[in-house]
């Protein structure tokens, strides 16, 4: 008995405290239009918010590599240039598109670099998968996203189509080097050959003369080698001699199939001021989805703003009015 009268003058008792959540309920209750106020405060900054706030748009566009009539007439002047040994069309696709994901890829950087960063992505639409691509640029108004994406793969398109006429001019020009060079080499050969002809033949003409032999000394013109063509009369080799001199070079068929081929590659060439390749006409991508217009924005969500902004104002509010009943019922210890 004096155990428990001793406990019940002990102070106060060890056990935490319950809280009363329909107490609480209650207070805030009481204090309604604190609650009203801190909600309609937050609702106002929200809407203010979304008035100043700049809205964000996303364009999205699906590119895959170019089809082989957007590279024909650059496929056929490597086939005309190199031959069997030119790049096959799948090659060629392959690099044009690496080209373009490498190009668009550098654009990003540098739009993300600038005072005013601009949002533009290039991503692969099937994880692990190269083609095709995702390509999407963030501007201020739905039409303004679509058009600056378009703009972008324009101005990349247009970009590697001359760094490719380039590469075209440059294989070209090399090219007609190559083949001027196989030419020359070839009449220099030709040359060289009749030069040697004319002196074989002056020389036996020399020997025959000095033999006294002006008649053929033989039936048929092949049983006579370089040893024994004097056997052939200094008439005869007198005539051949005047012949040679004035016989148009003799060029093997390999000589006019060069010729042929620098007429081919000189036929790529426009022939103007420039001297351009003509009829390039290269595409690095192909649409599978163009630009689309976006029908929701991507910031601010209005409806999630306001949701929140409730929210927010009714726990300010229920935290004003328990903050201010919990410092007035408060009672320092004795």
């Amino acid at each position: 008995m004096t155990q428990d009268n001793n406990k019940s003058f002990t102070g106060h008792s060890s056990e935490p405290e319950q809280i009363d959540l329909i107490d609480l309920m209650i207070q805030i209750w009481r204090d309604k239009v604190i609650v009203a106020v801190c909600v309609i405060v937050a609702i106002l900054l929200a809407v203010g918010y979304i008035l100043i706030a700049k809205e964000k748009w996303t364009s999205t566009a699906i590119l895959t590599q170019p089809d082989s009539g957007q590279i024909s007439s650059y496929s056929n002047a490597m086939n005309i240039l190199y031959g069997n040994s030119a790049p096959s069309i799948g090659a060629i696709q392959q690099d044009l598109i690496s080209r373009f994901d490498a190009s668009f890829s550098a654009l990003s950087e540098t739009l993300d670099n600038q005072e005013e960063p601009e949002i533009l992505s290039v991503e692969s639409v099937v994880k692990g998968q190269n083609l095709p691509l995702r390509v999407s640029y963030t501007g201020r108004t739905a039409e303004d996203a679509r058009q600056t994406l378009a703009n972008y793969i324009q101005q990349i398109d247009v970009e590697i189509s001359k760094a490719v006429e380039g590469d075209l001019k440059a294989n070209i020009i090399s090219r007609k080097i190559d083949l001027a060079q196989s030419l020359a080499t070839q009449e220099k050969v030709a040359i060289e050959q009749k030069a040697l002809r004319i002196a074989q033949i002056t020389q036996a003409l020399a020997v025959a003369e000095q033999s006294n032999l002006k008649l053929p000394q033989v039936q048929q013109a092949e049983q006579v080698s370089q040893d024994t063509m004097f056997m052939l009369g200094s008439d005869a080799l007198s005539a051949m001699v005047k012949n040679e001199s004035t016989r148009p070079l003799t060029f093997p068929d390999s000589y006019y199939q060069t010729r042929q081929a620098l007429f081919n590659v000189n036929s790529l060439l426009s022939g103007d001021k420039n001297d351009q390749p003509k009829n390039t006409n290269v595409h690095a991508y192909r649409y599978v989805m163009k630009p689309t217009l976006p029908f929701r924005r991507d910031s601010p969500k209005r409806a999630i703003i306001l949701i929140l902004s409730v929210l927010l104002g009714g726990m300010v509010g229920a935290g004003v009015v328990l903050g201010r009943n919990a410092l007035r019922n408060y009672q320092p210890k004795a």
